[in-house]
């Protein structure tokens, strides 16, 4: 009995594998990959079919991890301190998707309950697919990657209002459509003050107690059994979808102080099961439907990449966003997931879509899932195209935020570009030895700390010559440069020289061939953060041995000069 499961599951992730593996080598996302295994295995393939109901169970247990550890990493702390923009925006951006789609299915005939249910369906992006292409490109952690994930909660929570609702469209309301809409409101707003009142205390002593038996297997088990327990219950007994309830669950045990080995443990289940969700999304789709219906899966797949891209750009753009953030924002945006097959599935049984409608739907989230992962590679070309109309940019490019001013007059003083670690460092010594500095900084949480120490910063791209304009780059002694881009170093360096051409510049390199090119613009001293800590390794190495110290003074800088690597 338990064979054919296990041949499932086997058959699929050996797929997933391959045409993963075959998929990166041909340098097109990973995701793409494990689609097209899906649809080698679907119902409609010729070759070997798999149980696409076993395979869709696993893949469903994917989404709950992916979605607990979601919560592990979200604050409401942080969606409440962005509610002006994220609570907003989002709807705003649901509007304007559903409306177009309503209004292309009513061009192609469609009557007003399907054309509805399509809207609703390419209104709402997959949560699933965001949180991939961010930790593919490590910027879940990033303010733009935050604010993106601040937006797709609140999409999910309004899809959620909307899934209620949609009884009451399919028998045109009445009293009993609506009491039981709000009685299905009233279930969900329960469920998430009880976690968050009632859970918040009740799961971090748990994981702790279990923490205690030193017990590994124990502690993984309580993980998941939180995870999965807390999602199953969340829409047994309040109506709430899976997804949702896990991610109030990763909020919840986000609070406990094990939350990090939490997340730890999780990962290596979270990984290999999301990939059975992609697996199972190929397999819902009849290639023999697309091939039959490509006109309009074109233009539904066009205005959910293009169309939801631009609409998410001009919408963040009309707040107080950092351009990169609306643009990370509107390419997440850019795709449908798994709440629009939520929604299509209700959208059937409740007879307000037939199969084919349903396929369309189907077909285009398997288009704008694969193209997706390309979106996000438009954000830094379309950074660069902004800030060619700097009139454009200064309107797109803002937050509100206010930094501490910068001194009048400031004089022999030193400016740093970039607040990292290294930045941090350097600026940390200048204010012990009293010398004057200015950070320039582009991170509104760096801002923040600085603002706390009362370091004067300059808050803006420092690749901008306008904002370099106003460090005093004249009167400077010397300019730091210490982000870790290469591209963006070069940048800052033409920018530096426009306004101080002999001013002394100290640049981080990230290889022997940026450095070349660096000092080739101007660089007078360039550190490499890597060859340096290489060095440092030798140089402990040669004391421990009691090598004199003028022998490892010349090993070192026999270190430096002979590297010559990439």
């Amino acid at each position: 009995m338990h064979l054919p499961l296990l041949t499932n599951i086997a058959i699929a992730l050996g797929l997933a594998l391959a045409a993963g593996l075959l998929a990166r080598r041909m340098g097109i996302p990973t995701i793409v990959g494990y689609m097209l295994a899906g649809l080698a295995i679907s119902p409609k393939s010729p070759f070997w079919v798999g149980d696409i109901e076993a395979i869709h169970q696993f893949a469903e247990f994917g989404v709950v991890l992916l979605m607990f550890g979601v919560g592990l990493h979200f604050s409401f702390k942080d969606l409440w301190r962005v509610r002006h923009a994220a609570i907003p925006g989002s709807l705003i951006h649901m509007a304007l998707s559903g409306g177009a789609g309503y209004l292309l299915a009513r061009a192609w005939g469609w009557s007003q309950g399907p054309a509805v249910v399509l809207g609703v369906t390419l209104s709402v992006a997959s949560t699933v697919v965001l949180l991939k292409n961010l930790m593919d490109r490590a910027e879940l952690d990033t303010p733009a990657g935050q604010a993106a994930v601040g937006w797709l909660v609140v999409e999910d929570i309004a899809t959620i209002v909307i899934l209620v609702l949609l009884p009451v469209l399919a028998t045109g309301g009445g009293d009993a459509g609506w009491t039981n809409a709000g009685w299905a409101l009233l279930k969900a707003a329960l469920f998430a003050v009880a976690m968050l009142v009632v859970g918040n205390r009740l799961v971090p002593m748990i994981l702790i107690r279990v923490a205690h038996t030193r017990s590994r297997e124990l502690f993984v088990l309580a993980a998941i059994t939180m995870a999965l327990g807390t999602a199953l219950a969340s829409a047994e007994f309040f109506g709430v979808s899976i997804a949702l309830g896990a991610f109030v669950a990763g909020v919840v045990v986000s609070e406990s102080p094990l939350s990090h080995q939490v997340a730890a443990e999780l990962l290596p289940f979270r990984e290999a099961f999301a990939v059975l969700f992609f697996v199972s999304v190929g397999m819902l789709v009849d290639p023999f439907e697309m091939v039959r219906y490509w006109p309009q899966i074109f233009a539904l797949s066009l205005l959910v990449i293009v169309g939801k891209y631009v609409f998410g750009a001009l919408v963040s753009f009309a707040f107080p966003y950092p351009a990169r953030t609306g643009l990370v924002v509107a390419a997440g945006l850019s795709q449908i997931g798994e709440f629009s097959f939520v929604v299509g599935q209700s959208g059937m049984a409740l007879g307000l879509l037939n199969s084919t409608q349903y396929s369309l739907i189907l077909a285009t989230a398997l288009v704008s899932i694969s193209v997706n992962p390309l979106m996000f590679g438009t954000i830094a070309p379309m950074e660069r195209w902004l800030r060619g109309f700097p009139q454009l940019w200064r309107r797109v490019n803002q937050d509100g935020i206010v930094a501490p001013p910068v001194p009048p007059g400031l004089r022999d003083h030193v400016v740093i570009v970039g607040c990292g670690r290294v930045g941090r460092h350097v600026a940390e010594v200048l204010g012990q030895m009293g010398t004057p500095r200015l950070v320039v900084e582009s991170d509104p949480e760096r801002l923040e700390k600085l603002r706390d120490l009362g370091v004067p910063v300059l808050y803006g791209d420092a690749a901008d010559s306008e904002i370099l304009q106003h460090a005093h780059l004249k009167h400077a002694r010397v300019v730091v440069i210490t982000v870790p881009d290469d591209t963006v170093t070069q940048m800052v360096v033409e920018a530096v020289h426009r306004y101080a051409p002999d001013v002394h510049i100290v640049a981080r390199a990230s290889s022997w061939a940026a450095g070349h090119v660096l000092r080739s613009r101007g660089v007078h001293d360039i550190v490499r953060p890597e060859l340096e800590g290489g060095v440092e390794m030798v140089r402990q190495t040669l004391m421990e041995l009691a090598v004199p110290h003028d022998e490892i003074q010349r090993f070192a800088e026999q270190v430096r000069g002979s590297d010559t690597s990439q």
